[in-house]
């Protein structure tokens, strides 16, 4: 006989369209709450997508950045920064060790640059990564997943030309109100939804995802952020808990404590995973570094995908969008191994030599 919690949570799971269920989900402190709703969620990951955990491979090209976002650390006006970008023979060393492990894909994140430079410079590497890692096992060559900010259209065909076939752009809350509390007045909400359909006009996997535990962020908008992804057909998520950085105008402003961040972020990744069962939702850094073992509970709450940092270690500590971010090396093969081991544990394994891509996505343009 189900219980009353349980019967609870059922009823709630048949309203996954209504913003004030997704709320109550979303704001579940009681131990026995979270559990069940923890354990719902990954039986619908192995269902719907299996137990593999696929790995980009993240290489941070450049903090050079033209916004001046008011939570970032890499935001323009920091002048604090030691500014860099990682040449070319970086990127591909990096991106050819990502193949030898048999890492799937990499992921290509750096500041906002829109200049005629820096476009070239990224549809010239991608089209080097794919030449550079093809072999029998992936003939095709690396998945490529772009992350570089609001661009035009023609810039997005360039680089989808190139060889880059998804593509991450957060819009960090959909709420308008609080999008302009957090961002300058030359950024919008709009601007960064108009790029998200772009993005997918042109063919590529869309991506976004937002920030978990705001100043003044409610659950009521945390679940429209989840119902947006739903009617927006977001391919994958990656999203984390809010944290300071204190180099910028939003350092000292109160939000809630480090515990309750990472648990309504785990939360959030549940709820994600309930409302869009074949979606890729991604275990990230953020959650790492709340607590040490964050990336596993993102996996055991409904996530499968993660990105281990191949940055080289003299640029990775001039890459902090937060403070406390973590700094491990993980381009060594003791890493993999570890984190093997520990997906084991969870009843995962590595998809390796896999791109990985999204069901929603594939599942929506099959034939």
């Amino acid at each position: 006989m189900m219980s009353a919690m349980e019967r609870d949570l059922d009823r709630l799971c048949q309203q996954l369209d209504d913003t004030d269920a997704l709320a109550t989900l979303l704001g579940f402190t009681d131990t026995d709450d979270i559990e069940a709703l923890r354990a719902r969620a990954e039986a619908l990951t192995l269902r719907t997508i299996g137990n593999r955990v696929h790995y980009r491979g993240l290489i941070e090209i450049s903090n050079i950045c033209s916004q001046d976002c008011c939570y970032c650390g890499i935001r323009r006006s920091n002048a604090h920064v030691a500014r860099y970008t990682l040449t070319q023979p970086e990127i591909l060393d990096a991106a050819q060790w990502c193949a030898a492990q048999g890492y799937g894909s990499v992921v290509l994140q750096g500041g906002e640059n829109t200049s005629a430079a820096a476009v070239e410079f990224i549809a010239d590497t991608v089209t080097r990564i794919k030449a550079l890692t093809r072999n029998p096992r992936q003939p095709e060559g690396l998945g490529i997943t772009l992350s570089l900010g609001v661009q035009t259209s023609d810039v997005y065909r360039r680089w989808f030309a190139a060889g880059a076939h998804r593509y991450l752009l957060r819009v960090e809350t959909t709420d308008p109100q609080l999008f302009a509390r957090i961002h300058p007045p030359e950024q919008t909400l709009d601007e960064r939804i108009e790029a998200l359909q772009a993005l997918r006009d042109v063919g590529y996997q869309v991506g976004t995802g937002v920030m978990i535990g705001l100043p003044g962020q409610t659950l009521v908008q945390l679940a429209r952020d989840v119902l947006f992804f739903k009617t927006f057909e977001i391919d994958m998520i990656g999203m984390g808990p809010y944290q300071p950085h204190a180099d910028t105008p939003m350092a000292d402003e109160p939000t809630l404590s480090a515990a309750e961040r990472l648990q309504r972020a785990l939360n959030m990744i549940a709820v994600t995973r309930l409302v869009l069962p074949t979606a890729n939702i991604a275990s990230t850094t953020a959650l790492q570094a709340l607590s040490p073992e964050g990336r596993e509970l993102g996996f055991s709450y409904g996530a499968n995908i993660t990105m281990p940092n191949l940055t080289p270690e003299a640029a990775r500590q001039h890459y902090l969008l937060y403070d406390e971010k973590p700094l491990y090396n993980e381009d060594t093969e003791p890493f993999g191994d570890i984190l093997k081991r520990r997906l084991a544990k969870l009843g995962r394994e590595v998809g390796l030599h896999e791109w990985g891509d999204s069901r929603r996505f594939t599942d929506r343009h099959r034939t």
